[in-house]
């Protein structure tokens, strides 16, 4: 039985003042007429019912969640006690899938990522869920078309598309020189952080692999049939808290010798930062993207303004390489080599 997991409890800091606790990039319209999460809600929507979505996020960002996706019911509304990391998010969120579907075929997905052809990933996907009833964790390696140091990366020994293949590695972001070497290998593929298994399959890989949140995670399920309301949710939480904060590649990726990865294209973009309006938009003649904002620009080239509503005009006079992100509320000036940095301002908030 498939079923789908889609991870939106990122608060997406990268995109301040845009996205914020409440409102993260994925329930933002800043890319598209459509939310990020609405895209990839009604990407996988030809595959099953609705019934077998899962969205898991925190307890703040459920309001705008069910405002952009009032047709999701709220028991498919999977709420994090707290935020312990990609592999207690994939522990919790399987098993409580596992409560409606017996040993259910979950497939993993982020919120925030964007993807052009949605024919040809729902064809991957379709080849995933196959490649998992082999009791394979299966993931998707992106074919990279350039050296990008912000991804991490999978070795493989064959890279042809659509065709599994095992993993040899996982690799941390690289400097430069090491992406580019990856790249002309033709041996690497990025690794888009999609993975498609059956429960018992990710279970038997956190027993092997990650015994804190196996042993947690069935602590946790031995909880789930006291129904006592606001007090079994209070030791659901404190449970919540022993589980290791790690990545689900940390805890288990890096180490099962049963991952597969198949090769795939279908216009992958997990939308990082602000330069990523610079992929996935035209620039004008003096190479500006603007994108839901009024500009006036003279000697001003390189730069990427973007706001989330219809403000007062932003006019520049002499700037280059610059960031402007405009909200009611804020207005960020960025160099665009400081746009990691972002994260500093919101601590100083």
């Amino acid at each position: 039985m498939l079923t789908f997991l889609i991870m939106a409890g990122g608060s997406g800091e990268r995109f301040w003042p845009l996205s914020t606790k409440q409102k993260p990039k994925q329930l933002l319209k800043i890319f598209s007429e459509k939310s990020l999460i609405r895209l990839a809600y009604e990407r996988v929507l030809p595959l099953v019912d609705k019934d077998r979505i899962f969205i898991a996020t925190n307890e703040i960002q459920v309001p705008a969640l069910k405002e952009d996706l009032p047709e999701i019911s709220d028991s498919r509304i999977i709420i994090e006690p707290a935020f312990r990391d990609t592999a207690a998010a994939i522990a919790y969120g399987s098993t409580m899938i596992s409560k409606y579907y017996e040993n259910p075929t979950v497939c993993v997905l982020a919120s925030d990522h964007l993807i052009s052809d949605s024919e040809e990933f729902r064809k991957v996907i379709k080849l995933a869920e196959i490649e998992a009833k082999n009791d394979s964790i299966v993931t998707l390696g992106i074919k990279p078309s350039y050296p990008e140091t912000g991804y991490g990366y999978i070795e493989v020994s064959d890279s042809t598309l659509n065709k599994a293949t095992k993993s040899l590695g996982f690799k941390e972001k690289p400097k430069y020189d090491l992406a580019k070497q990856y790249f002309e290998s033709g041996k690497y593929l990025w690794n888009s952080g999609m993975f498609i298994f059956k429960y018992d399959t990710i279970m038997n890989a956190l027993k092997k692999y990650s015994l804190n949140h196996y042993e947690t995670i069935n602590e946790i399920k031995a909880l789930f049939d006291l129904n006592e309301g606001t007090k079994t949710a209070e030791l659901v939480k404190e449970k919540f808290m022993n589980f290791e904060k790690k990545s689900i590649d940390f805890a288990v990726m890096e180490h099962a010798d049963n991952i597969m990865v198949i090769p795939s294209e279908f216009g992958w973009n997990d939308v990082g930062n602000y330069l990523a309006f610079e992929e996935l938009f035209d620039k004008n003649e003096n190479g500006n993207v603007i994108r839901n904002i009024k500009c006036i620009s003279v000697d001003s080239n390189n730069n990427i303004l973007v706001s989330d509503g219809d403000y007062q005009r932003v006019s520049l006079l002499g700037v280059t390489n610059m960031i402007v992100a405009v909200t009611k509320d804020n207005i960020l000036i960025c160099e665009k080599s400081k746009n990691q940095d972002i994260k500093n301002i919101i601590k100083l908030l």
